[in-house]
Parts: structure tokens; C-alpha cells; sequence
């Protein structure tokens, strides 16, 4: 029993934050509900909040505090998610990458802004519904994030930036088991949220319209029309704002080719989109930089590992070397497809996260 341990779990209103304070309470923790105020839809919307942290999910949160009998707060961080997270996600947009921003909101937002408040009102963790755990080297006398249970649900590539500092007050309860088992465990609690829909989209962004946002945003900037190109610079098309590309895209490109066409590069200094088939898009390496290393010593050489450089893709064979500079070159062991700046390459031994980083640039294979 945990009696004395307090904990403060980050409640977004769905299923697995939910389920991972039931846990918590059942193990005797004495536990704090907390839903973070991040973003207001109004601007952008005219149905009022959207999904993920909205009202309706922060009343979802209140009532399940109300089930499990435990404290219930809402913190306002709407100040710093948008100077650290909206303003970065359209920045790296204007500057033709493609951010990830849910990395950088955990980062900032949860295990900094919030495990600050939770350590000020005398708790000894934070605990958040992420489908990962957290691993102990009895050797180095380190923690490291491990990949959750269940394979399908996996959030470890979002927590590779996670360090010493933050990764002993840190708890994933629902790490454990598999998402069936984790609604089954809702049920048992009586909570009735248990079979309620995940969010896919990013929170900010109603209807996934990323150009619309970005033009708010920026005053429109970076949405001048430019040259769609081949590789050999040939102008096939035109194009009405960068922002509305990404590397490894097929879809909308609005040129008319006998083969399909993907974007390859996006040129923000000449403001040309790249295009070309399929085979071009392969890549042979990679530039990782302001990298984050839990696993490996810090002059590390030409190191075997598995990169996932994006969610939702494989995991690639890789040799890992570091440069100058706080940056590593990762070279894949087979070619591998739209590999995307700004998206984040996170290196894995097993189930052990190494470490991370920001994609910079890529090598192409020669075709």
C-alpha cells in the first residue's frame, strides 16, 4: 500500500488517464485529479471547444474524480501552451517541417509545467493514462522509458525526451496492459467512460485543417505561390503556400503526371516544392539533432538500433554515429520512405527507448 505517496494524475477525460487514477486509488495512493485548460476553440470554431481537453472532456474528468472520491482541480496553461507549443508548431510549419507537437506538449507541458504545480502541493509523482512504463538500469542507476504492453497502443516514441530529472517522479499505471484490458478495468470501477472514442487529431486543430490554423496563426505568412519542380528543377505545376505540403505526400499536389508524383523536399529559400516518384523519395540517412540520450554513453560510435521516425511507421534497422554539435547521423541499414524534418527519430534497443532527437535533413538513395 502507498497510503503516504501522493500522486497527481493529468486527467484528460478519456478512458486511459481515467482508468490509470482508479489504479492509482486502488493501490492506495492518495491521488489528485488534475485536467490542464490549454487551448480555446472559439477562434477557430463555431461549435465551441473541440476534442481533447475541451469542456465536455474536463467535465468527463470531473465526474470520474467524483466516482473514485479524490480531489479534482483545472489548471490554466493556456499561456505557456501557446508560447511553447502552438508557436512552434506554426513556426516549424513557415520554416517547411513537419512538427509532431504532442512530443513537445508532454515535454513542456506535462512533465515540466505540471510535475512543477504537483511537486508544489507536496506530491512525489505525476501519472499520466500513456500506454509505456519505466524502466530501472541497476548498473548506471538510471530510469529510461520502456515500450507499453500492448504493441497496438505503444506511446513510448512520444516520451523519448523524457530525462533524469523528470523520469523518477514519473508513473504510467495503464502501461501494464493491453487497451482491452484497460476498459475492461473502467468497467470494473464503474466508470462510464469506459467505452467512450480516443481523439486522433491533433487537440488545437479543428477538422485537421493544418493550413487554415497556420494561417490565423502567422498572418499569413509563408503562404506565398511558388513553383512545384522536378529534381532537375523543371517547373511542373504551382503551388499556393508550402504550408500546405509534406515530405512523402501524393495527395492534392495539383500536378498532372502519367506516374504518381510525391513530395520529396520543400525548399522554404526558393520557396519550391520538390516532387518525384516513389524511388526518389527513398532515403539512406538521416541528421538527428538536440538529441536526448537515456541508454547510450555519451562518445557513443556506430551503435546497432531501431529508429521509429515516425508514429505510425515500422521501426528501421540503423547504425547510429554521433557528430558535432549535439547531433547524431543515423544511417539505415535498407532505404527507407519519406523521411520527414521535423518529425522525431527515436532510437530503440528492444523495448528500451536510447534516446531521440528532431529530424534535420536526409540523404537520398541514388537512384
Amino acid at each position: 500500500m502507498n497510503t503516504k505517496k501522493r500522486v497527481v494524475v493529468a486527467m484528460s477525460g478519456g478512458v486511459d488517464s481515467s482508468t490509470a487514477a482508479a489504479i492509482l486509488v486502488s493501490q492506495g495512493y492518495d491521488v489528485i485529479g488534475v485536467s490542464l485548460h490549454l487551448f480555446d476553440y472559439s477562434p477557430y470554431t463555431s461549435t465551441g471547444f473541440g476534442t481533447c481537453c475541451s469542456i465536455a472532456d474536463i467535465e468527463d474528468a470531473r465526474r470520474v474524480s467524483e466516482k473514485l472520491n479524490i480531489p479534482f482541480y483545472v489548471i490554466n496553461f493556456e499561456k505557456e501552451f501557446k508560447n511553447e507549443v502552438i508557436d512552434y508548431f506554426v513556426s516549424q510549419y513557415l520554416s517547411a517541417r513537419t512538427p509532431n507537437p504532442c512530443i513537445l506538449c508532454n515535454q513542456k507541458i506535462k512533465f515540466r509545467h505540471l510535475l512543477r504545480k504537483a511537486k508544489e502541493i507536496g506530491a512525489e509523482y505525476l501519472a499520466t493514462g500513456h500506454y509505456a512504463r519505466i524502466g530501472f538500469d541497476e548498473k548506471t542507476g538510471t530510469y529510461y522509458v520502456k515500450r507499453g504492453i500492448d504493441s497496438a497502443k505503444d506511446q513510448s516514441y512520444f516520451l523519448f525526451n523524457l530525462t533524469q530529472k523528470e523520469l523518477p517522479s514519473v508513473l504510467f499505471p495503464v502501461g501494464e496492459y493491453t487497451k482491452k484490458e484497460v476498459r475492461s478495468i473502467a468497467k470494473k470501477f464503474g466508470l462510464k467512460i469506459s467505452e467512450k472514442k480516443e481523439s486522433q487529431e491533433i487537440c488545437f486543430i479543428p477538422d485537421k485543417d493544418y493550413p487554415s490554423f497556420i494561417k490565423k496563426e502567422s498572418a499569413l505568412q509563408g503562404f506565398d505561390a511558388g513553383n512545384i519542380v522536378n529534381l532537375k528543377g523543371e517547373v511542373l505545376g504551382k503551388h499556393k503556400g508550402m504550408p500546405f505540403f509534406t515530405v512523402g505526400q501524393r495527395r492534392g499536389l495539383g500536378v498532372a503526371a502519367k506516374n504518381p508524383m510525391y513530395v520529396l523536399e520543400l525548399k522554404p529559400e526558393t520557396n519550391e516544392v520538390v516532387v518525384g516518384s516513389k524511388a526518389e523519395l527513398r532515403a539512406e540517412s538521416c541528421v538527428v539533432e538536440d538529441i536526448i540520450i537515456n541508454g547510450m554513453p555519451e562518445d557513443f560510435k556506430n551503435t546497432r538500433c531501431t529508429v521509429k521516425y515516425r508514429y505510425r511507421t515500422r521501426e528501421a534497422d540503423a547504425v547510429l554515429t554521433k557528430l558535432c554539435g549535439n547531433k547524431i547521423m543515423c544511417r539505415f541499414l535498407k532505404p527507407q520512405h519519406a523521411i520527414t524534418p521535423g518529425q522525431a527519430a527515436v532510437f530503440y534497443d528492444g523495448d528500451r527507448v536510447l534516446g531521440g532527437g528532431w529530424i534535420a535533413k536526409y540523404e537520398k538513395c541514388k537512384v
